[in-house]
């Protein structure tokens, strides 16, 4: 019998290139050795998005549609939203009820976000209590991994001591889920800056081709590389670092091309227009197939599937609390 794994992401924005080479493509191969659990995690983004809300829904469906397009298989996975399925709300609330605040309080992730995110009041209950929403997330479905970076681990440790905590008041129910440590490359945004949307420097995977085109001829290059027999220092190179994930195998290559002055910088940034043109072409020409009302379908199916695990796992659990 397969293992269970459950991720998700949250509707805060579009997804970019980063995103299918950190997670997208990982999730692909999953689906094939685990029961996958992919969720659209809606709750989540009202943590720090509780003012901002319109977006949520549109986000929604652009993410599924990406999640569709770049291989995610619902007739393999189970792909839903949080929001749908009020179990997650309801163990949440369970969990609530033995949390020790020291655990919540001594989150990694919450001190750093109280620092980073000066623009909002994440003084709240409910962004306090992320970690435990999390741990009903990942609990609920009764997941044995769970897919993420190393810096993600205080998140699981947080959860598999909830579900010992659980399990010494009510009984041994759940495992204690373990991470499944994901190399995930560290992807440059066009500026040179780490990729996100607040910093406007992203390729998202909607992108169309003169889009990315465009963006590549603006990628940050070794400013004393004049001219093209000019040697260059590729170290901070933003094109190189889109070469060393996106097309590994010649990446040594251009590096030494670069320093001997034999490649010049407007010619390499054309040819990695083409390897990502060429990467992203097929998602897009597939992300046609995906409209609301088939996106909608494909998350109602999803919904049916993935509460018939839910609504079991709250009865076992309710029952060894002794509320029915």
């Amino acid at each position: 019998m397969k293992k269970t794994i459950l991720s998700g992401m949250r509707p805060t924005g579009k997804l970019h290139i980063g995103h299918y080479a950190g997670v997208l493509k990982n999730w692909v191969k999953l689906q094939d050795e685990y029961k996958c659990f992919f969720m659209i995690a809606d709750l989540h983004a009202l943590t720090t998005e509780y003012e901002n809300t319109k977006t949520i829904k549109q986000n929604t469906y652009e993410i599924v549609a990406d999640w569709l397009s770049c291989g995610i298989n619902p007739e393999k996975s189970f792909v839903f939203c949080q929001s749908d399925i009020p179990e997650h709300s309801e163990l949440h609330l369970i969990f609530s009820m033995l949390t020790p605040l020291g655990w919540l309080y001594s989150c990694p992730t919450y001190k750093e976000q109280l620092k980073e995110q000066t623009t909002k009041n994440l003084k709240t209950y409910g962004f306090l209590g992320y970690p435990v929403l999390q741990a009903a997330d990942i609990l609920l479905y009764r997941s044995s991994f769970v897919p993420v970076g190393k810096d993600q681990t205080p998140h699981i440790e947080l959860t598999r001591q909830i579900a010992r905590r659980f399990n010494n008041f009510y009984g041994n129910y759940f495992e204690e889920p373990k991470e499944l440590l994901t190399e995930t490359p560290y992807i440059t945004g066009i500026d040179g800056r780490k990729m996100s949307k607040s910093y406007n420097n992203c390729i998202y995977l909607t992108d169309e081709k003169e889009e990315i085109e465009q963006k590549v001829m603006q990628m940050f290059t070794d400013p004393n590389k004049i001219h093209k027999n000019d040697p260059g220092d590729p170290e901070n190179c933003v094109v190189l670092a889109f070469h060393k994930v996106f097309n590994l195998n010649e990446a040594e290559n251009i590096e030494s091309l670069c320093r001997e002055g034999k490649l010049g910088c407007v010619e390499d940034k054309k040819n990695l227009a083409k390897i990502l043109n060429d990467i992203l072409e097929p998602i897009r020409e597939k992300r046609k197939k995906y409209n609301k009302e088939k996106i909608e379908e494909i998350l109602f199916e999803g919904k049916q599937k993935a509460q018939k695990v839910a609504k079991q796992t709250i009865i076992e659990v309710k029952n060894l609390i002794g509320l029915i």
